[in-house]
């Protein structure tokens, strides 16, 4: 297949300007420089498995890279909480080394922390569920890959809604799964429905003459609330889901990571609605403790001991000393307190935004705002003006210009799908109201820039 060059970005700084930046933005260039960074080469083996072309990079992780070579960048790329875990989670991590807590654990996990989030199940929604459902995994990523490999097989189908978490696809490609996109709107609150499903057929089609259905949906992935958009599912949309999932044979996974992250409403888990549904959830971003990489899932209790083999076999067992720490993480006060400073940030930053960016929605959760930028990137008389091209750019160039010009640093939209996605950008607000001030003031400097087309200062 060959390897594709990148143009060093310094090189097209001194050869013509804003000019010059724009229209290298605007190119599938960059593309490779996100990948590889600036002056490298983004090689391909034609022995790698054709899987690896489908996984595309994760855009968001790749400009915090970038973003890193700026000392004061505003850190808006990426959904990482800055603020510290419970302060017994600190403890725990103390008394477990002390302890010399260094054996592998159980592959399903420690006892102790599956018994507290089963409990957790039963403080936050009331819902009774066995510990010997809960499997600790390293991270959600972990869980989502043994989740899929537990319901699908190669070339059968997940359905996602579009836009949504980037690596839900990128983790399908890697088992050979397709997966098959539903574009969600303003219009249902960015919510797969019922009708959705039906509208597609995707639930409904033939046996092959060999009794398999290679187009037939296998299953369902729904994030409420959801990343990029913040929009919760409503606890009847949620349930009609399910039920109609249920009455096809379709597993019903649910991500429920920013569950503890919701503002003026209430979220619910699908556990109240059905036994056969995956939940996955995790202790990064409502406990703060991304870097632990403990997360968990319930399954059915007939799918445990599969789990159980897939885990023991691919990962052991997650970290010991993290499953520890995260044992103490149910400190329901600070976690309150957490989700005040992120509904507090939510409202500074959404309140800022409106008037430099359409905003479809005011998000429910999570600590994501999803913003329109089409009137900076598809007008014609504003691409002439600033660039002297006639074809819109996208939100790629929209947010790297951001970057090099003002140290802002956002996610293009099309790293979560292609429904719209080329004209949104997504913010997020875990950094402090002052640091997101900052970057209010740089966005609205930057968008004066954009528009004419000249390089000033940052602010």
């Amino acid at each position: 297949m060959g390897s594709r060059g990148l143009v060093p970005l310094q090189g097209v700084l001194k050869g013509g300007g804003a000019a010059s930046l724009l229209s290298f933005l605007s190119s599938s260039s960059l593309f490779f420089f996100l990948a590889r960074g600036a002056g490298d080469i983004l090689s391909y083996d034609p022995d790698m498995a054709k899987r690896l072309d489908d996984i595309a990079p994760f855009m968001a992780m790749d400009i915090a890279r970038q973003a890193r070579q700026f000392s004061d960048t505003v850190h808006m790329e990426l959904g990482e909480p800055d603020l510290p875990p419970p302060p017994a989670v600190v403890e725990g991590v103390q008394r477990a080394m002390t302890d010399n807590r260094y054996a592998y654990t159980p592959a399903l996990g420690l006892k102790e922390l599956r018994e507290k989030i089963a409990q957790h199940y039963n403080y936050k929604y009331g819902v009774d569920i066995s510990p010997s459902r809960v499997i600790v995994t390293p991270g959600t990523s972990g869980a989502f890959l043994v989740a899929f490999g537990l319901v699908l097989n190669a070339g059968e189908r997940l359905c996602l809604p579009d836009p949504s978490y980037p690596c839900y696809k990128n983790f399908a490609h890697y088992l050979d799964i397709t997966p098959t996109f539903i574009p969600v709107g303003k219009e249902t609150s960015f919510e797969i429905t019922p009708d959705a499903l039906a509208s597609e057929n995707l639930s409904d089609s033939l046996l092959t003459a060999a009794g398999h259905d290679a187009n037939r949906l296998k299953a369902l992935l729904i994030s409420s609330p959801a990343n990029p958009t913040g929009r919760l599912y409503t606890k009847d949309n949620l349930k009609a889901l399910i039920e109609h999932c249920n009455d096809r044979t379709v597993t019903f996974i649910s991500d429920e990571i920013y569950h503890g992250l919701v503002y003026g409403a209430e979220e619910h888990t699908a556990l109240e609605f059905s036994d056969d549904a995956i939940v996955i959830n995790g202790f990064s971003k409502s406990f703060c403790m991304p870097g632990f990489r403990i997360g968990w899932m319930v399954v059915p209790e007939a799918w445990v001991r599969r789990a159980e083999i897939v885990i023991s076999n691919i990962f052991i067992a997650a970290n010991t000393i993290a499953q520890y720490a995260a044992c103490e993480a149910f400190d329901y006060a600070h976690l309150a307190d957490i989700n005040k400073t992120f509904a507090r940030r939510r409202d500074f930053l959404y309140g800022g935004l409106q008037g430099l960016f359409d905003l479809p929605v005011l998000p429910d959760g999570a600590f994501y705002v999803w913003a329109d930028i089409s009137k900076y990137t598809t007008a014609p008389s504003v691409t002439r003006s600033r660039s002297g091209m006639d074809s819109p750019v996208d939100s790629v160039a929209f947010a790297n210009a951001l970057l090099q010009w003002q140290h802002v640093a956002v996610t293009p939209g099309i790293d979560f799908g292609r429904n719209a996605t080329n004209h949104h950008v997504r913010l997020t607000y875990t950094s402090s109201i002052d640091a997101l001030q900052v970057g209010l003031e740089r966005i609205k400097n930057f968008i004066s820039q954009w528009v004419s087309g000249t390089k000033g200062n940052r602010t």
